[in-house]
């Protein structure tokens, strides 16, 4: 018997039970890529968790999943692996959405909670030592980012009033199908399908004055973020 490999074989079934924890749907090749090992050895792998009691349900040409409500004791973090996320908190504390820092700092404490003693104890000596003073001032400028998750993510319209630039007083009403978020200098875009101009149009977080989430769903896009980003590319260059 070769330890060496059985540490091995036993590291990666751990990691692929994460894996399928952490995804609805994984496939043998995405696992076989992410572990730089065959296919043939993930199906093993796959065989091996369902013999040790993990109920791994299977769908045909799309992949592997776990059974509804099936969960396994909190995962244990490394001390380097809870080092990176007390370094994203420090990020996250200079956002300038309100929203998005409680929502983190709040999970944050959750992970914070299921590390071991000496691992949290070295978490918080790092939270007090690691400082990004990016942004001086440190305003908050919006507080929509997380309700514009939840809608983008169960596709619900949402209806917002707009002001087009710092300067300009005065407003429109969109109805939007939020698509994509992104970060530019700490502050948020979202890509949305603007109704009112029956196109896709980048909304500076800063300068929505309110926003209300509908209960009306909207058909998700086929267009991917990057195919979105190209179309803008041609655009620009036409």
């Amino acid at each position: 018997m070769d330890n060496g490999k059985d540490i091995k074989r036993l590291s990666r079934l751990t990691a692929i039970l994460t894996q399928l924890q952490t995804k609805r749907l994984i496939t043998a090749s995405e696992l076989a890529e992410k572990f730089l090992v065959t296919k043939r050895t993930i199906y093993r792998d796959i065989k091996a968790l369902e013999m040790a009691g993990v109920p791994i349900l299977v769908e045909e040409g799309k992949g592997y999943s776990l059974m509804e409500g099936y969960r396994v004791s909190p995962i244990m973090f490394t001390e380097s692996e809870a080092n990176a996320l007390i370094t994203a908190e420090q990020l996250i504390l200079k956002n300038k959405d309100s929203s998005f820092v409680k929502e983190y700092s709040e999970a944050i404490n959750k992970i914070k909670s299921v590390l071991r003693n000496n691992t949290k104890d070295k978490a918080n000596l790092l939270s007090d030592r690691v400082v990004f003073r990016i942004n001086s001032d440190n305003d908050s400028t919006s507080n929509y980012l997380s309700t514009i998750q939840l809608a983008m993510t169960n596709f619900k319209l949402i209806k917002i009033k707009y002001r087009s630039s710092s300067e300009n007083k005065q407003f429109t009403e969109r109805t939007i199908e939020p698509f994509a978020i992104y970060s530019t200098q700490e502050n948020w875009l979202l890509i949305a399908y603007c109704r009112l101009r029956k196109d896709f149009r980048a909304f500076r977080l800063d300068r929505i004055l309110d926003l209300l989430t509908m209960n009306e769903q909207f058909e998700p896009h086929d267009i991917t973020l990057q195919q979105y980003f190209e179309s803008c590319k041609k655009k620009s260059y036409s």
